[in-house]
């Protein structure tokens, strides 16, 4: 890769997958890539320098990757939102809404406390239905979104007009035309 490559410049794109017309923006290629990766994280954090972070949110599962990351990074602790039936202790549930359906996230009850200010994180902003329902969850305990960051936002989908009005600052960076 070359010297002055950006964070797109490490994602591949596979035609087809999962299914015909589809063009999947695979991330994997930039987290196994030491200097990427390290790109990606640092990045993502730079809007937010100087902010009050108390925890880091990550949406399943690259966003615990993401995460996980980060929360390293600050010296923070890092709560998962999960898919049903996934986290073992009490927790809070928010259904969604995905193009052929719906699903549930859950967050532990007692992962973040009152007050807390929150960084959510994920790989890719689409539509937004599960970085709403992650929103809708640490706000249900009381902590505060103080921003959201994607490595990738597919324009046409929506994602970010749709957290945008909720209030939320959204922070990605790369674009990608198309689904």
């Amino acid at each position: 890769m070359q010297a002055n490559a950006t964070v797109k410049d490490y994602i591949r794109t596979i035609p087809d997958f999962p299914k015909p017309g589809i063009q999947f923006r695979d991330v994997t290629t930039l987290f196994g890539n030491p200097r990427g990766f390290r790109m990606a994280v640092d990045q993502l954090l730079h809007p937010y320098a100087g902010q009050r972070i108390d925890a880091v949110v990550g949406l399943e599962a690259r966003g615990f990757i993401l995460g996980g990351a980060i929360a390293h990074q600050l010296t923070v602790g890092f709560v998962p939102v999960r898919k049903k039936g996934k986290l073992p202790g009490k927790t809070l549930q928010q259904d969604y809404t995905l193009e052929y359906g719906a699903e549930v996230v859950e967050i532990h009850e007692d992962a973040l406390q009152a007050g807390q200010k929150v960084l959510l994180v994920d790989d890719l902003l689409a539509t937004g239905g599960t970085a709403e329902a992650g929103i809708k969850l640490i706000e249900r305990l009381g902590a505060e979104v103080i921003g959201c960051a994607f490595i990738i936002d597919l324009l046409d989908l929506g994602g970010r007009a749709r957290l945008e009005a909720m209030g939320m600052d959204v922070h990605a960076l790369c674009a990608f035309e198309g689904d």
